[in-house]
């Protein structure tokens, strides 16, 4: 059985996982604004816009965002991974506000505030909790 990685290792993808969210959004934001067309039921309107090279950019950091968050799942319980990737939420509050100019209103700050002050804590708990649940296969059992 593999060991558990360390509290640092688990903190660290968990950044790395904010940041491919974020900035996977805001590149796709930024494309898809960008597009002279308005998205509806026409597929290949969609298609158009994937190769723009924002929303292409925007794609891949997502599926990074996808398989990285898969892994920290894999790494620690759900309790924890999903209130600390929280914080993308003031990261992705702060990309709106000063890279695409939009308001931000004080009852969303407050709102994103209180977030990042229940992500503090909750990132002060101990990230793995519980031992997977192993198969009869692994156990050794017949």
């Amino acid at each position: 059985m593999l060991a558990a990685p360390s509290k640092a290792k688990t903190l660290w993808l968990a950044l790395l996982v904010i940041f491919l969210n974020s900035s996977g959004n805001l590149s796709l934001t930024l494309g898809m604004r960008s597009l002279s067309e308005t998205m509806s039921a026409d597929p290949l309107g969609y298609i158009r816009a994937m190769l723009q090279p924002q929303v292409a950019l925007g794609t891949l950091l997502l599926i990074l965002w996808l398989l990285t968050r898969m892994a920290l799942f894999s790494w620690a319980d759900l309790s924890f991974v999903v209130p600390v990737t929280a914080v993308g939420y003031i990261l992705a509050a702060l990309l709106g506000h000063f890279f695409l100019g939009e308001a931000v209103s004080p009852t969303n700050w407050i709102g994103t505030f209180l977030i990042f002050f229940g992500t503090l804590f909750v990132s002060a708990t101990k990230p793995k909790t519980t031992e997977p649940v192993r198969s009869e296969v692994e156990s050794g059992a017949r």
